[in-house]
């Protein structure tokens, strides 16, 4: 059954910088929750952990696409280990001031300048695109692997952040977190076998603005921000829900039912050979994801128990990986390979962005119209997801003139590829899906 990740995987160099990079992601997991929780119990104030957290989500969702720029520029290597070296200082900071007891506002400063990480799954996406630049069933592939790994971090990231914070000390999770991230992203950049090569200048000489001036990337910011809302708004929501029916402690497995679903969804749908283009199945995954979502809604407005809500929030899960899968290869499509870190960076953000907005009005909606009504925002940010998708459909299907896929025979020669081609061009000649 699972032939086809066991074939991409097998490609010169793939395991390990998928192994590296989801060390590195599982860290970054963990960093949101550690630091909450650290906070918490260091100041006795939600409040300040809550805030210190939201400025520093804003944050990233502004340094990441400049990372990417840097990454796209100069390569992964150059630009992560300075990155990663870098942060570590504030790192550090963060957790001398707050056992130290310094004033707020450091807390804040530390922990913003740790926020400017370089995005490894993006990263890891552009690995994949290189590799099988000429095989799209393969691009699709990878692209769902990746998509079951981050939603196996978000379940196991918080469970293992509150595990050392609460049976250590404080400070735990943060100090492994910080440790494995460095370590994973470090390893990652050290695979320079799989490292896309940096792409040479337009031939007018001038660089590339912003990916935003492409109307195609917009519509998918604007899409993944309201998809965003939908993951935010959902956390908070089923936290009021569960702490209103006296079983808080509950909310956590809940919320990883979200990422179970995801997760298998996520592995089967890589599965399913694709037929049509991205941009098409990418505005019936936003559908089937709105579709979804009304379960938990459903549930909530009927006063159902927990049980039957954790059955809902696993079925509605299986909507959000389809989405995201497609989602990311809409926007590999539309980009030029120049631009592709930047770009994927950009979609990240604006997920970030979604993210803090929803989780802000969910709260506001749970304290003042009671712990189930958050989910008709989260159904409402869903449906609104895909009415931006379908009002800008036409652009994305428009893809650059630098985007466009080489063919066999060129991957297999090297044409346009650099030195590190050898991995893409033995695997373009044999699609993944073919013994299916």
């Amino acid at each position: 059954m699972f032939a086809s990740y066991r074939r991409i995987l097998a490609a010169p160099g793939a395991l390990a910088f998928t192994l590296t990079g989801l060390l590195g992601r599982l860290a970054l997991s963990m960093t949101g929750v550690s630091t909450v929780a650290m906070i918490a119990a260091r100041r006795d104030s939600y409040a300040l952990a809550g805030t210190v957290s939201a400025a520093g989500l804003v944050t990233a969702a502004v340094g990441l696409p400049l990372v990417g720029r840097l990454v796209d520029r100069y390569g992964q290597a150059r630009a992560t280990v300075p990155a990663v070296l870098g942060g570590a200082v504030p790192l550090a900071g963060l957790l001398l001031c707050v056992h130290l007891g310094a004033p707020d506002w450091t807390l804040y400063a530390c922990w913003i300048g740790c926020s400017f990480n370089p995005n490894l799954g993006g990263m890891a996406r552009a690995r994949w695109a290189h590799l099988f630049r000429a095989d799209p069933e393969a691009r699709h592939v990878a692209n769902a692997l990746e998509q079951a790994l981050d939603e196996a971090c978000f379940m196991a990231a918080p469970v293992l952040a509150i595990l050392l914070c609460t049976s250590l000390f404080p400070e735990a999770g943060l100090i492994t977190a910080g440790t494995l991230g460095a370590a994973g992203a470090l390893l990652f950049a050290a695979q320079r076998r799989t490292e896309p090569p940096v792409q040479p200048p337009a031939p007018d000489g001038r660089r590339p603005g912003s990916p935003l001036r492409r109307p195609g990337l917009r519509v998918m910011a604007l899409t993944f921000l309201a998809t965003g809302a939908v993951f935010g708004s959902m956390e908070v929501t089923t936290l009021a829900y569960a702490d209103a029916l006296g079983q808080k402690s509950l909310a956590g497995p809940l919320l990883g039912l979200v990422a179970a679903g995801s997760c298998v969804a996520g592995l089967v749908f890589g599965l399913v050979r694709p037929r049509r283009a991205p941009a098409v199945r990418f505005l019936f995954g936003a559908a089937a994801m709105a579709l979804l979502l009304l379960l938990p809604l459903t549930a909530a407005l009927a006063g159902a128990g927990l049980g039957v809500l954790a059955v809902a929030l696993f079925v509605a899960g299986t909507g959000t990986a389809p989405t995201m899968v497609t989602g990311m290869t809409v926007v590999q499509e539309l980009l030029p390979r120049r631009q592709l870190n930047e770009g994927m960076s950009v979609a990240v953000s604006a997920l970030l962005a979604g993210i803090s907005a929803g989780a802000a009005a969910g709260g506001v909606i749970a304290q003042h119209a009671g712990p189930g009504a958050g989910y008709q925002l989260t159904a409402g940010a869903a449906v609104l997801a895909l009415l931006i998708a379908l009002a800008g459909r036409r652009a994305l299907g428009r893809r650059p003139a630098a985007a466009t896929p080489v063919t066999a025979s060129e991957a297999g020669s090297g044409a346009g590829a650099g030195p590190e081609t050898g991995p893409g061009a033995d695997m373009a000649g044999h699609p993944v899906g073919a013994d299916r």
